[in-house]
């Protein structure tokens, strides 16, 4: 008997493009979190069932991750790193944050917004960082929308905040600071045109998947970092107040559960977010 192929399903991406349904791109997202097989059977059954044309690629990931959180939860903060860290604004300020204690994990000693003269204009850096008597300025790129990507654009702006502040140490040596590399690190992807130039002038650069293997994700996941409002057991309003608090990261709170009193959470319910942050890290590269 012949099998009659499935009908085409066309979805839309974060960038309002459209493209057939992959089935395999779920898999490999849902394999990448090392979700068990027989549950990526599931949840693939099950929005497949759901699916029709014209269905957003978000909404595909929100229904993916909702039923993830049914099966395995620890995974499902995982499965939802990327949504996490856009949660971390409206402003930059967190991803800074976020950005400097992932640097700090990697040995450099850092310094968040730090104020530096240049030969032309003053500068504010997101992040200076320090290891092996080298000096890194990195600059952070935040976006809290899908489909948004980090252009050539902000390439040169970095580039020429970098050589106005080479140029004030190439003056005044003995009391400039001098920056040996210029970071550009986001949320989100990168443009070809922007790593080409990157590469071009020396530039590192840090994104969403990139370098490949090597992205934004991969240093989170083998640091064991994770953005507290990754956290099922924590509402809007407290995760707001956690990073007005000052922390971004979950084993921060482990460090600071009175914090959690501070902004009125119930005990039984600090017990429950303690758990849940405890079967994350447990898990977490597992």
């Amino acid at each position: 008997m012949t099998q009659i192929p499935e009908k085409e399903i066309i979805i839309i991406k974060a960038s309002g493009e459209k493209e057939p349904f992959s089935e395999s791109k779920l898999r490999r997202s849902l394999e990448r979190v090392r979700v068990a097989p027989s549950t990526i059977d599931d949840i693939v059954v099950q929005i497949k069932s759901e699916l029709k044309d014209g269905t957003k690629t978000s909404d595909i990931y929100r229904r993916a991750f909702s039923l993830l959180r049914q099966y395995q939860s620890h995974t499902a903060a995982r499965y939802g790193l990327k949504a996490a860290i856009m949660k971390l604004g409206p402003s930059g300020h967190p991803f800074e944050k976020f950005v400097g204690k992932l640097l700090k994990s990697q040995g450099f000693s850092i310094e968040v917004s730090k104020i530096v003269p240049g030969f032309c204009v003053t500068h504010e850096i997101d992040v200076v960082g320090k290891k092996d008597n080298r000096c890194v300025m990195v600059e952070c790129k935040f976006h809290n929308e899908h489909g948004i990507k980090s252009d050539v654009k902000i390439a040169l702006y970095i580039q020429a905040r970098f050589e106005d502040l080479q140029k004030q140490w190439q003056s005044h040596p003995a009391s400039a600071q001098k920056f040996d590399e210029a970071w550009l690190v986001t949320n989100t992807k990168l443009t070809s045109e922007a790593i080409r130039y990157a590469e071009c002038v020396g530039m590192k650069t840090l994104g969403w998947n990139y370098p490949p293997k090597n992205g934004l994700e991969n240093l989170i996941e083998r640091a064991k970092l994770y953005p507290l409002t990754s956290l099922a057991t924590l509402n809007v309003t407290q995760k707001r107040a956690l990073l007005d608090s000052g922390l971004v990261l979950c084993r921060e709170i482990l460090d600071n559960v009175n914090v959690l009193r501070a902004i009125k959470i119930a005990e039984e319910k600090i017990d429950k977010i303690i758990n849940e942050i405890n079967k994350l890290l447990e898990n977490y590269g597992n």
